[in-house]
């Protein structure tokens, strides 16, 4: 099963996964033995992320939440840690990721990636310019289907 994997530095892993045991391997990437919360940002999506990422301190992904934000049309709550993007079937079972979704993925991953070594030299203005320049960036990449 074809699967992505965004780290809280935006880098983006491609995975492979066996259906039999993709939810141990899932935990591995999102770095945790216990429980992998499972979100649906997108009808054909699954994202997984860790259960306590938040309370044990685990960075924010700000790719992997643009993405989700981009796919959902509005800004949410910040994601933490390591995030696995795999595909949903109607059943609401994880499967393998399209082929467009993987390329919102990479593309919305690559924009963040690029808008925050740009901020180094030119920071925003403030958090909130920050949050609506990603997002409309992010949407930009989804819209665009790039």
């Amino acid at each position: 099963m074809r699967a992505l994997r965004i780290a809280p530095d935006t880098t983006l892993t491609e995975l492979t996964l066996s259906e039999a045991d993709a939810l141990s391997v899932i935990r591995q990437h999102v770095g945790t033995s216990g429980a992998v919360d499972q979100a649906v940002y997108h009808h054909r999506a699954l994202l997984h992320v860790h259960g306590e990422g938040q309370v044990i301190g685990l960075d924010q992904n700000v790719a992997a939440w643009a993405l989700a934000s981009a796919w959902r049309g509005m800004p949410l709550y910040p994601l933490h840690g390591p995030v696995v993007i795999t595909g949903r079937t109607p059943d609401g079972e994880a499967a393998a990721l399209d082929d467009d979704l993987a390329e919102h993925a990479r593309t919305v991953t690559q924009t963040v990636r690029e808008t925050l070594k740009a901020w180094k030299a030119r920071p925003p203005a403030s958090n909130e310019a920050a949050v609506s320049e990603l997002l409309a960036y992010a949407a930009r990449d989804v819209a665009s289907g790039r």
